[in-house]
């Protein structure tokens, strides 16, 4: 048999052009409230045109959940037990910042489908995510115990720095409008770094 031929450069950049449209309307509706229709202009599309490349709107999200979930991650598998503990979780706090003020329609696709039961990333978030987060968070009890870091519920400890650190992209609009004409990512990385540094450096 033989082998598929690559895309073209144009099969390459239509591809991206959906992709990129649908990653503005999911972000916006969530799944539910989204339509092929609404892809395909968004794009400057056909809807035929559009299902030439992806057979349903299933298919575009799947594509782009795929991608993100491994960006998403990325940040927490980065968490080095050789590290300092107190400097590894600030700058774990700072790449989780960045990921909002460079990617929040991500942060709002993601934010969206959780809302509605993360019916779609229900097997990732109990496989991958949980395996991982199982894994970071023994090493976080692990500098716990050993008198590196102070004493917090791991677990917790890591949502409150998703809460604080993606509530930038999630809620930008409320955040703009409230900072008015400051930028809210201007005092927000010194804001986490003193917040969890003091939260979580022993007493000497």
């Amino acid at each position: 048999m033989p082998a598929p031929r690559a895309p073209t450069r144009i099969q390459r950049k239509n591809r991206a052009t959906i992709l990129e449209a649908a990653l503005d309307v999911f972000s916006r509706s969530g799944f539910r409230g989204s339509t092929v229709d609404q892809i395909a202009k968004a794009a400057g599309l056909s809807k035929p045109n559009l299902l030439y490349y992806f057979p349903s709107k299933e298919a575009i999200f799947n594509e782009l959940m795929a991608g993100l979930m491994d960006s998403w991650l990325d940040p927490l598998r980065r968490l080095d037990a050789d590290g300092d503990p107190l400097e590894e979780i600030l700058a774990y706090v700072q790449r989780k910042l960045q990921m909002s003020r460079d990617f929040p329609r991500e942060s709002r696709l993601y934010a969206n489908e959780i809302v509605q039961g993360a019916p779609r990333l229900h097997g990732v978030i109990a496989g991958e995510l949980k395996d991982l987060v199982e894994e970071k968070t023994a090493l976080l009890q692990s500098w716990m115990d050993a008198g590196r870091i102070n004493h917090a519920h791991p677990k917790h400890l890591l949502f409150s720095i998703w809460s604080l650190t993606q509530h930038y992209a999630d809620f930008d609009a409320q955040v703009r409008l409230l900072m008015g004409d400051e930028d809210p990512f201007d005092a927000a990385p010194d804001y986490l770094e003193t917040l969890y540094r003091r939260m979580l450096t022993p007493q000497s």
